[in-house]
């Protein structure tokens, strides 16, 4: 059940503002428009920016209507949980500004690290909405692990539809996908475990 925002407001005070998942979202859809609608960027070329421009926002705002739809509908008074939402969308903003810089062309280990580090920031906020209050602890773990594991298949799928399979990188999409699995997998896992940390630690 998608927690009260009230439960997370022991959360750090910036990221409790409204204006911080707005901020990020904005900072987002800006690059994807420059992406796609400025001409000669070779960087852009070929990575399917008119889908993600399309699905990007969407997939930002999705947890934020629900969690409006579900709670914040039925009581006005409770507060959004802001640091859920900006964790779930930071890892949208980390993958275009990736692509901005030119740094998944040009740091070898970019793209294994956004796949560990952007799933650890998707299922802690995840978890943070869904599984914050679930027991017994190992089941948290598995919860946001598993659900990591499950997105991580979905993101690959929707890569190799829009753009792998009619792109450059068919040669190597093989490898690289079970090596994106693993640590999409591996950073749900982390999420999970530092959630668990942070429960019993705030308990003590």
């Amino acid at each position: 059940m998608l927690a009260r925002g009230a439960r997370v407001n022991d959360d750090h005070r910036v990221f409790r503002r409204p204006w911080v998942p707005a901020l990020v979202l904005v900072a987002t859809v800006a690059q994807l428009a420059v992406a796609e609608w400025w001409p000669g960027i070779d960087r852009f070329a070929d990575k399917a920016f008119g889908a993600r421009l399309l699905a990007y926002h969407v997939l930002m705002l999705l947890a934020p209507l629900l969690w409006w739809l579900l709670v914040g509908r039925r009581d006005h008074t409770v507060t959004p949980p802001c640091a859920a939402f900006t964790l779930m969308m930071l890892p949208f903003l980390v993958d275009v500004t990736g692509n901005s810089l030119d740094l998944y062309d040009s740091i070898g280990w970019w793209d294994d690290a956004n796949h560990y580090v952007n799933w650890l920031l998707l299922l802690g906020g995840l978890g943070l909405l869904l599984a914050r209050d679930l027991r017994p602890d190992w089941v948290l773990v598995l919860l946001v692990t598993g659900l990591g594991a499950i997105l991580a298949i979905g993101w690959e799928l929707g890569e190799w539809f829009t753009f792998i399979r009619h792109g450059t990188e068919l040669d190597t999409a093989y490898e690289d996908t079970l090596g994106d699995l693993t640590l999409g997998t591996l950073g749900s896992l982390t999420a999970g475990l530092v959630l668990m940390w942070r429960r019993r630690t705030r308990s003590a």
